[in-house]
């Protein structure tokens, strides 16, 4: 049997941190500043990376690699592509056409910072380049990885995915949802990105199908406990600590899993998503511990 981790234990507070300071420093040297005209796009690029953010994504991609002993360097560049992907729609869910959100991590957001033009260019950079990270061959020697990398981190951001799950969280505001279709919303719009990023690390160490499949589970049933969360502390988080506006989705109208099961059935549903995504990792054994621990801390978030 793998041994337990407390959510909170030393071990995966170090993950965490290692994974943050790694990935900034990667994201750093892909975007140096330089004395050309168009330098303010890579400040403002550098602005919606740099600044904070929980690297959640990364984490999931280092962590998933290591179970399969691939070079750190080659899983970083994933991890960086992938959180050029979150950053780029995160600043465009800012803007005044989409969520009109001042603050992101406890600072002006990228339109804020800038202005919105500025801001719709570096998201587009941001996805461009994440693509252009991934091809690369310092990213995976093998074509065939890079080639099923591009594929997947495609399908998992387009519109069968975040996109395509940002326009329901668009048509929601105007909708009623219930829990089925608020489920559907997050799989493609949270769940996709963070089954990329556990699948990227058995793609790069060409695990078997029995593997990626038991990391891709695991990933949807995360993604869905990290929503529900997400949720919850939109009614009860303190903005100092989540970095955001408090009663955002309520103030839109949007059907969430509160509005929709009330918070304790919405804290009980989390708890389950939990359990069957630490139930998934069955064919790991104790290696898997930190990506169970981080399951479980999910679930005591403050941010």
């Amino acid at each position: 049997m793998p041994s337990p981790r407390a959510a909170s234990s030393p071990e995966l507070q170090e993950a965490l941190a290692e994974t943050a300071s790694g990935i900034k420093t990667t994201i750093e040297t892909m975007l140096p500043l330089n004395d050309t005209p168009e330098n303010k796009l890579v400040e403002a690029m550098r602005y919606a990376t740099l600044e904070g953010g929980k690297r959640i994504r990364p984490f999931l991609v280092i962590e998933s690699a290591k179970l399969f002993g691939v070079d750190v360097m080659r899983a970083k560049r994933v991890a960086a592509a992938l959180e050029f992907i979150h950053c780029y729609s995160l600043a465009h869910d800012d803007l005044p056409a989409m969520d009109d959100a001042d603050l992101r991590r406890g600072i002006p957001s990228l339109h804020k910072k800038y202005d919105e033009a500025t801001a719709i260019l570096a998201g587009d950079a941001l996805l461009t380049l994440a693509f252009e990270v991934i091809a690369e061959p310092e990213t995976a020697v093998d074509p065939y990885v890079r080639c099923e990398l591009t594929t997947l981190l495609a399908k998992a951001a387009g519109m069968h995915g975040m996109v395509g799950g940002q326009m329901l969280d668009l048509i929601g505001e105007k909708e009623s949802f219930d829990v089925g279709q608020i489920s559907r919303l997050h799989r493609m719009k949270t769940g996709m990105l963070m089954a990329f990023a556990c699948e990227a690390g058995a793609v790069l160490g060409r695990a078997d199908e029995t593997r990626k499949k038991a990391l891709r589970n695991y990933a949807f049933d995360l993604g869905l406990a990290f929503q529900v969360t997400d949720d919850i502390l939109d009614v009860e988080g303190d903005p100092k600590e989540t970095g955001k506006s408090k009663g955002k989705d309520e103030a839109a109208g949007k059907s969430t899993f509160v509005t929709t099961l009330g918070a304790e059935q919405a804290k009980m549903r989390a708890e389950m998503l939990v359990a069957q995504a630490v139930r998934h990792l069955h064919v790991f054994d104790n290696r898997a511990d930190i990506l169970r621990a981080f399951a479980r801390y999910v679930l005591e978030r403050r941010a």
